[in-house]
Parts: structure tokens; C-alpha cells; sequence
């Protein structure tokens, strides 16, 4: 089952990738972006979750560090969401058979 907590900071993450992505194009409706300007504007959800998950290139743990490595060659070969799935995925597994 799983805690309140991680389902509450699940929620204010993907809260504040949605708004990042909102927020933007709210405030710049009328404004001619350059192609520059609107790439940055689709990278910024993306950062937010990078935010998230860089604490645990500090831990010591075999499971996570592995899991993260996992996710940063899916996330150079895939979207987001297949990035976000097997990342979630592999996590849990490897934190099952390393632990």
C-alpha cells in the first residue's frame, strides 16, 4: 500500500509539471516565440522531474543508482511517459531483488 505522503508529493509533482507547462503558454499566448524560446518552454516539465529524481545521484544505494541509470538510457531512446513508466518500473524491481 502506498503511504500518504508518497501519494501527496506524487500529486504536487505532477501538479507542478502541469502548471509548468500551463503557465507558460498562458503567459506568453500573444507573444511570438522563437524556435528557441518554444523549445525551452517544452523541456521545462522534464526539468521539474529531473529535480525530483537528482537527490538520489547522492545515495549509496545499488538499487537506486541502477534504476537511475536505466532511466537515463530509456530516457535518451524513448518520451516521456514510456521514461516515467519504466523508470517507476525498474525501480521497484530492482529495489525487490537488491534489498
Amino acid at each position: 500500500m502506498i503511504q500518504m505522503s508518497t501519494f501527496i508529493a506524487i500529486l504536487l509533482v505532477a501538479l507542478t509539471t502541469y502548471c509548468t507547462r500551463i503557465l507558460g503558454y498562458v503567459l506568453l499566448k500573444n507573444k511570438t516565440l522563437s524556435k528557441r524560446q518554444r523549445k525551452i518552454l517544452e523541456v521545462i516539465p522534464g526539468c521539474v522531474l529531473i529535480s525530483m529524481i537528482a537527490p538520489y545521484f547522492l545515495r549509496d544505494d545499488p538499487a537506486d543508482l541502477v534504476a537511475i541509470m536505466v532511466t537515463l538510457f530509456v530516457a535518451s531512446r524513448f518520451g516521456m511517459l514510456p521514461t516515467i513508466l519504466i523508470s517507476m518500473a525498474s525501480a521497484a524491481i530492482l529495489r525487490t531483488l537488491l534489498v
